[in-house]
């Protein structure tokens, strides 16, 4: 029997027009892969998604990215139907969404973080809370979104009341310098490792989907011993949070000292992003990638 899949795409994150990209790009493959289709487009509307959810899909592949689509949300609704789905459930979503207790839980495992506060808006605003250089990130939103770098010779006024980006509180991270590295991990076993080199001074939101806006170096130029250890720590760190299926670990190799940033539990699929062209390397076409995805979904009981 043809197995029915519903896309989930698209959202009211400040990640939508990537989802939707991602779910595309998913829908394209999976209907060449000879799967029965319905894309839905998710806006802030739980009835209307539980219309599109009826009859029930055989399973679903989640395309959003963010906050409501990765941070447990949406895998507790898809629990509570009974309806299998791709990546990480509901528990280890939320967890890596929370960027503080996800450091949490990996240095209790014994991986290497960046030291952070959490301080409130009016703190950051008064002045420096940390010294720099160092590094403001929301809490829980993803691809970099309100990522903000201040350099030591930053001037004081970047950040304002009237610019500001984020909550009540934020995460405030010791900068750690250095090479961007990032690995998949796929069914409990790393892919490969890439370094991500930009111009941007670091892998932002723009570097990530702008075509053009990174160099991927595939395999990661790197001592043999640094690139098995970051193997390592990506898988460990995937384990830790409960995740499965697919994710993606961001590091740091300052030297030789390799430091967690964060771990996506739905990483990108848009063309360029480093998911599908890390499982290229190994062999795994894309077309294989989804279809790998979608025969592992599943729900929690």
């Amino acid at each position: 029997m043809n197995k029915t899949i519903a896309i989930l795409m698209g959202g009211w994150s400040a990640e939508r027009e990537v989802s939707l990209v991602s779910g595309a790009a998913v829908s394209n493959a999976l209907k060449t892969a000879g799967y029965t289709v319905t894309p839905i487009d998710v806006q802030r509307d739980m009835g209307a998604l539980l219309t599109r959810l009826y009859p029930k899909p055989d399973a679903v592949f989640n395309a959003l990215h963010g906050r409501f689509g990765e941070d447990g949300c949406v895998q507790g609704l898809l629990d509570i139907l009974n309806i299998p789905y791709t990546h990480s459930g509901l528990l280890a979503s939320a967890m890596a969404m929370d960027k503080p207790m996800a450091k949490s839980m990996f240095a209790t495992a014994g991986i290497p973080v960046a030291p952070h506060i959490i301080a409130s808006r009016d703190d950051v605003l008064a002045g420096d809370v940390m010294e720099r250089p160092y590094v403001i990130k929301p809490s829980n939103e993803g691809s970099s979104v309100g990522v903000h770098i201040v350099g030591v010779d930053a001037n004081a006024d970047e950040l304002s009341e009237d610019s500001w980006p984020y909550g009540d509180t934020v995460m405030v991270e010791k900068f750690i310098p250095g090479r961007e590295l990032t690995v998949t991990v796929m069914g409990g076993k790393p892919l490969a490792v890439t370094e991500i080199k930009t111009g941007a001074g670091f892998y932002d939101y723009a570097a990530k989907y702008t075509d053009g806006g990174s160099i991927h170096v595939l395999p990661a130029e790197i001592d043999s011993e640094i690139y098995d250890e970051a193997l390592r720590l990506s898988v460990l760190a995937h384990q830790t949070l409960g995740c499965r299926g697919l994710s993606r670990a961001d590091l740091r190799l300052d030297g030789d000292q390799l430091t967690m940033l964060e771990i996506n539990t739905q990483p990108g699929m848009t063309p360029t992003s480093l998911v599908p062209e890390q499982a290229a390397h190994v062999g795994i076409k894309f077309e294989e990638l989804v279809t790998w995805m979608v025969n592992q979904a599943e729900c929690d009981p």
